[in-house]
């Protein structure tokens, strides 16, 4: 047996067998270092996936900090403390001036769990809308979000899902300003079915950028619409972040930035402390007072010393490296790349995404796709 069949084998026998591997044949990594990893054989990978080291593997800043700050204190936020006061200071300035306080978890599936409440006690109601193929995490509360896996039991009844827009098959076929009505048509839909449930409408939680559905390629304000139509009936707009923010689209710091929207409640997680467990909820000051009333909610480890000095030194490199600028001006020369490739293969149907976000659908005929299109207008 193979060293990697024996550690197969082993983590089976102590994690289980759903506990799941990237690849048919899985990677033993020893070492990480900026964009860089090695596996126990010595091979050197150029690493195009891991959304967690933001800033890089084994940044040096972010180690001295943790390791700063792990050798003087780390403790729970019932002490006075600066380290994560003056984090939320620096991180709510990225963002519109009327998201200006925050909650710091340990996950992005914790502060989605939080959103959802504050969602509930901002309104009143605990009817929610996500859409079809996200992933927001997974606590019970938020695993109902993702149609992938429906939870054992099924969902609940305060749970409904849209179609997430997807710029290759647009809704109704056609895009621009059609396309942004008729996608916030189908979340006026939805609304209107919880209205009429038991449940009510809490609020609407989206990735803005739909990071899971492929990350389509949006007209301008193409979810101004569908907001609208979200505050209109009473609800919240939770943005989700975890994966387009903290500058990885390039021409903004977050997600929704580029979408053009101002949501009411923003979560974070993976990348904000590079790999460090650290993630928060970003809202109004009103509406974590709301929550404070409506919930009774302690995290013993969300805001630590050590995380907070993790994620501080995340934001020191973001601006200091400036790797906003360098995603921008990177992501566009490998979109370049793709597109060149595309020209030349029929199954690639089209690149898309910003930035250091980006990828290539594949399809099985794009002809077939063009034919479809045009069967309407006799062609």
């Amino acid at each position: 047996m193979s060293g990697n069949q024996e550690l197969i084998a082993r983590r089976e026998r102590l994690l289980g067998r759903n506990m799941s591997l990237f690849y048919q044949d899985p990677v033993h990594l020893v070492k990480g270092e900026g964009v860089w990893l090695w596996d126990a054989d010595g091979r050197k990978y150029l690493d195009c996936y891991n959304n967690v080291p933001h800033v890089g593997h084994c940044h040096p800043r972010v180690v001295e900090a943790i390791c700063r700050q792990a050798s003087t204190l780390n403790t729970h936020t019932r002490y006075l403390h600066e380290g994560i006061l003056d984090y939320v200071e620096r991180l709510t300035a990225t963002f519109d001036k009327s998201l200006d306080a925050a909650i710091l978890t340990c996950t992005g599936s914790e502060a989605n769990d939080v959103a959802l409440r504050m969602a509930q006690a901002v309104t009143g109601k605990t009817g929610i809308i996500a859409t079809d193929f996200t992933y927001h995490g997974n606590t019970t509360a938020v695993s109902q979000l993702s149609t992938r896996m429906p939870p054992v039991g099924g969902y609940g009844g305060h749970v409904r899902h849209v179609p997430a827009p997807d710029s290759y098959r647009p809704l109704g076929g056609k895009g621009g300003e059609a396309f942004a009505q008729a996608w916030a048509a189908e979340v006026e839909k939805t609304i209107a079915s919880l209205q009429e449930s038991p449940f009510g409408f809490s609020g609407l939680i989206i990735d803005p950028f739909f990071a899971n559905e492929g990350f389509p390629d949006l007209p301008e304000n193409f979810l101004a619409p569908a907001v609208a139509a979200v505050r209109k009936a009473g609800g919240v707009v939770i943005a989700d972040e975890v994966q387009p923010g903290f500058g990885r689209t390039g021409g903004h710091m977050w997600g929704h930035q580029k979408a053009g929207i101002v949501p009411d409640i923003v979560t974070l997680g993976k990348p904000m402390g590079n790999g460090h467990p650290v993630g928060a909820v970003v809202a109004g000051a009103d509406t974590l007072n709301a929550f404070r009333k409506a919930f009774r909610y302690f995290n013993t480890f969300g805001g630590n010393p050590v995380s907070c000095a993790a994620a501080m030194a995340v934001l020191d490199v973001l601006e200091e490296e400036k790797l906003q600028a360098n995603a921008l001006e990177v992501g566009a020369y490998a979109r370049q790349g793709l597109e060149k490739l595309a020209q030349k293969h029929g199954m690639i149907g089209n690149v898309r995404g910003s930035g250091l976000f980006f990828g290539a659908e594949l399809v099985l005929d794009r002809a077939e796709k063009l034919r479809r299109q045009r069967w309407p207008r006799g062609l």
